[in-house]
């Protein structure tokens, strides 16, 4: 797929979603695993199916809805995903980060991503929030690979701030305001779908990673070429293996998102008009 295809597949389908809606998102949100329940709080919402979005892909996995809703939250106009795409479900990676794309060309400037991960950093536990400060990719893919279109951005885009100093620093002031601190650190992001291995994790520990997921990079790579200011927070859902000496679960990751999920949502609530 040549990436002048993509680019008019990235209009069609905005041109659909503005067809569907008389809102003007300004915020992009895309929701991890269990975090979904946001979704509630969307004021007169639009709701889409991703299988009615030309060229959308489908979501595949327990505990992410498939539908992009458009409306308000605090007084803002978001376009938040519910439900996300993996590389581990057969998506390249530019696939992944598509809807990204069609957000930049609907008038998005700004992107909320929120993500399930396990901890690593020993000092976390499940249930703590992490504002995502920076993150390594150990995907060995990029959405960016192939022929480079300026329409997009530009060939060799600079990642130095991936994730917005000035949105962290409103998440914190926020934070403050409920009695609440985040952790903040470094997510490392692999492809999946089997959990990590102890060894991987004490691997992934000494370069540097407090978290560790299977998405988020390809999003945030994609949204730093589209030149969107990005804040990033990952619900440390389970401690990583090997700390805790105990196996992993999809179903430990959703029952510890549910939770959490009042404080997240009080927090984020705050952080959108914020933004």
């Amino acid at each position: 797929m040549s990436l002048v295809t993509t680019y008019n597949q990235v209009q069609e389908a905005a041109a659909y979603i503005q067809s569907r809606t008389s809102h003007q998102p300004e915020i992009g949100l895309i929701l991890g695993s269990g975090l979904g329940v946001l979704s509630n709080l969307v004021e007169n919402p639009t709701t889409i199916a991703y299988e009615d979005i030309p060229h959308f892909p489908k979501s595949t996995v327990e505990g992410h809805a498939g539908e992009l809703l458009i409306g308000t939250i605090r007084g803002r106009t978001v376009m938040l995903m519910k439900g996300r795409f993996h590389i581990y479900e057969g998506y390249g990676p530019e696939l992944t980060a598509f809807p990204v794309r069609v957000m930049k060309a609907v008038g998005v400037k700004q992107l909320l991503v929120t993500n399930a991960a396990g901890g690593i950093n020993t000092a976390y536990h499940a249930g703590d929030l992490m504002l995502i400060s920076d993150h390594l990719n150990l995907t060995a893919r990029n959405p960016l690979i192939g022929p480079n279109d300026e329409q997009f951005g530009v060939r060799f885009p600079d990642m130095s701030e991936a994730y917005s100093k000035r949105l962290r620093a409103i998440a914190k002031e926020v934070a403050a305001r409920h009695s609440f601190t985040f952790q903040e650190g470094v997510y490392v992001g692999l492809l999946g779908p089997n959990y990590e291995t102890p060894a991987e994790i004490r691997m992934m520990r000494t370069l540097g990673a407090d978290a560790v997921g299977m998405s988020t990079v390809s999003e945030v790579i994609v949204a730093r070429h589209a030149g969107l200011e990005v804040l990033g927070i990952s619900c440390i859902s389970n401690m990583a293996a090997g700390i805790l000496d105990q196996p992993l679960s999809h179903e430990e990751v959703m029952e510890t998102a549910e939770q959490v999920k009042e404080q997240f949502l009080g927090l984020v609530l705050d952080i959108i008009p914020a933004m």
